[in-house]
């Protein structure tokens, strides 16, 4: 039997449509099995689909499960500010002054910024130094000499994230990256903007998943928000400050970054493109 459900696709992170990354949201998905949420996700062919459900715990006003075409994830940045702006849209009342979501890793508190919406970084569940074998291997998936990367680490909230820096924006966007060598591995690559650079931006993101159809991801939450703890805490950031990402496949996302007290804030501009219905 088939059921029809409200939906929007929105573009997460960035101030106008097509330039930052889409997201498929289901409104109301509570009769939808897991089959049922994966394949539709499977369908949708996006890097990531969201479903948003009534809460099972208290605390929360709305709980999520995000799929990607493949598995289903913990968490992840762009679904969490895309669901949560599509939750408000549809005439969600928060129960506080921040919003509360449930998903795979428990509860992640939002807040509204202007007419950004941002999170708070969950904690690193793994934030130790790279082996240095597999760093070989990522300097030769990336295409550049290991000498070129200045500073790695692990930076997993969720998605497992192997972040690297490098010394230029130049270098960021000029990466090439051999998917084949990277098999397995979600690659982000950071490095800091300078004037000359004439970016909107103090820093240039640019984020290789392992599980997506297509080389990049558009604009990517989750590794900001790990870039964020590892930049912050090693001093090689200060806040606030903008992330640039999806220069290289043109788009214009731009993620928002504040640490306020013990919280660093992830946040972002959505805006729908897509809003109707659809049967499942």
């Amino acid at each position: 039997m088939t059921r029809r459900f409200e939906f929007q696709q929105v573009d997460v992170f960035a101030s106008a449509p097509l330039k930052g990354n889409a997201l498929a949201v289901v409104i109301g998905a509570d009769a939808l099995s897991d089959a049922d949420m994966a394949a539709f996700a499977n369908w949708t062919n996006l890097a990531e689909t969201t479903f948003l459900l009534k809460p099972t715990d208290a605390q929360a006003d709305y709980r999520v499960r995000i799929f990607t075409t493949e598995r289903e994830l913990p968490f992840a940045g762009h679904p969490t500010i895309g669901s949560a702006y599509v939750w408000l849209a549809a005439g969600g009342l928060p129960k506080s002054a921040e919003i509360v979501q449930q998903c795979g890793i428990g509860l992640v508190r939002l807040r509204r910024d202007g007419d950004r919406l941002a999170f708070a970084a969950p904690p690193l569940i793994r934030s130790d130094a790279v082996e240095p074998d597999l760093l070989a291997r990522v300097a030769k998936g990336l295409g550049v000499a290991e000498s070129a990367i200045i500073a790695s680490s692990w930076l997993v909230n969720g998605p497992e994230w192997l972040g690297v820096e490098l010394a230029s924006r130049a270098e960021v966007l000029a990466l090439r990256p051999d998917k084949a060598l990277l098999a397995g591995l979600d690659i982000g690559v950071v490095a800091r903007c300078t004037p000359a650079d004439n970016v909107d931006a103090q820093f240039e993101v640019r984020a290789f998943p392992a599980d997506i159809a297509s080389p990049e991801d558009p604009v990517t939450g989750s590794l900001n928000a790990g870039l964020a703890q590892w930049l912050l805490g090693s001093g090689r950031a200060t806040s606030p400050y903008v992330a640039s990402q999806g220069t290289a496949i043109g788009r214009a996302g731009r993620v928002h970054v504040e640490q306020i007290g013990a919280d660093i804030w992830i946040g972002g501009a959505s805006i729908t493109v897509i809003a109707g219905s659809v049967t499942i």
